[in-house]
């Protein structure tokens, strides 16, 4: 039997090929509005599992999935990491100059810098998703108005694609994570990770005693972010992923340690490495 898989925005949406690559036996996908959305399903068990960006390899961290995971029950459990490509598409064929609007999601906005700044008498709307940008392109109608989006939306709603690739770099990856309210234990494989974040007293020299132990004992942070704390102004957590399993000895060990030198440290899951 499939399991139920949520993901934010509609069918085209990258979020949904993360899905096939997460679930590459198959999955019933359940396409939310947003990614609060995707969090309160997966968090009350609406459906097994969800699935969100958590970093862009240009743009960095997905600051939303950071902030709502920290906020949630939800541990991370397995990642993928998909090339994205990003394309024009629009209602059809159209010279550049003729278009008013473009529409994406704030982050393939972001990623499209030159192509943007070379229109600058068009207008950038945000959207939920790169999906739900081009199926209001699609609903509209409007051949002056466009979407950054993919191949896939294109197909999905019968777009026409202007322009293929059209971000400012060839070479764009982004993480998804599949999210479920349990923690996984297995440690098949060589290869894992664990996601955790920590809060650190307001000291010089804090962030260091804290990170400290990860270098003592040569193990390998993958990720540092700071996020600030919003009942707290001008205070920040760190959310970071370590390579090796908290069942390793040396990993629980030196996680224990820092758990000592923090105020806060939880684990927000494990999950094997995408290569």
């Amino acid at each position: 039997m499939a399991v139920n898989v949520a993901y934010p925005g509609r069918d085209g949406a990258h979020s949904a090929a993360a899905c096939d690559r997460l679930f590459p036996d198959g999955a019933d996908l359940v396409p939310l509005p947003s990614f609060t959305a995707v969090v309160e399903a997966a968090s009350e068990g609406e459906v097994a599992f969800g699935v969100l960006p958590i970093e862009s390899s240009l743009t960095g961290p997905v600051n939303e999935t950071h902030d709502l995971l920290y906020d949630s029950p939800l541990s991370i459990n397995a990642e993928a990491i998909l090339p994205i490509r990003h394309c024009l598409v629009g209602p059809a064929e159209i010279a550049v100059e003729d278009i008013r609007v473009v529409r994406s999601h704030p982050a393939a906005l972001d990623q499209c810098r030159r192509l943007l700044a070379a229109m600058p008498w068009a207008t950038a709307i945000a959207a939920a998703t790169t999906a739900d940008a081009a199926h209001q392109v699609s609903e509209h109608g409007d051949p002056h108005e466009v979407a950054i989006a993919s191949e896939r939306a294109a197909h999905a709603y019968s777009l026409t694609v202007i322009a293929g690739d059209v971000g400012d770099h060839p070479e764009a990856y982004t993480r998804f994570v599949s999210v479920a309210p349990y923690t996984r234990l297995d440690r098949e494989g060589e290869s894992w990770r664990t996601a955790f974040s920590f809060i650190t007293d307001h000291k010089p020299g804090a962030l260091h005693r804290a990170i400290e132990p990860f270098g003592r004992h040569s193990l390998d942070m993958v990720q540092l972010v700071s996020r600030p704390i919003p009942r707290t102004p001008w205070r920040y957590r760190f959310d970071s992923v370590l390579a090796g399993h908290p069942l390793d000895q040396i990993v629980g060990e030196t996680l224990a340690e820092v758990a000592g030198l923090t105020l806060e440290l939880r684990v927000f899951g494990s999950y094997p490495a995408h290569s």
